[in-house]
């Protein structure tokens, strides 16, 4: 079994990364919901109502690269 690193900074909340992103805080749900072809498999995941990204799906996403390693 692969173990996941929850401490892993390429995993955040669908808010934080939409503030990271400088997006609205609803972005990731909307893009989710609109355009799901742009999120890699396995880049998001529901746990409960709490909706997980990867920075690989909100570059993916945006089309921007992480704004944190500018």
């Amino acid at each position: 079994m692969t173990k996941i690193n929850l401490n892993d900074s390429a995993l955040m909340s669908a808010t934080e990364a939409a503030e990271i992103w400088g997006k609205n805080p609803t972005y990731v749900r909307t893009s989710l919901r609109q355009a799901p072809e742009k999120w890699p498999a396995g880049s998001w995941r529901l746990f409960g109502r709490q909706l997980v990204v990867t920075v690989e799906g909100m570059e993916s996403a945006t089309g921007e690269p992480d704004p944190r390693k500018k």
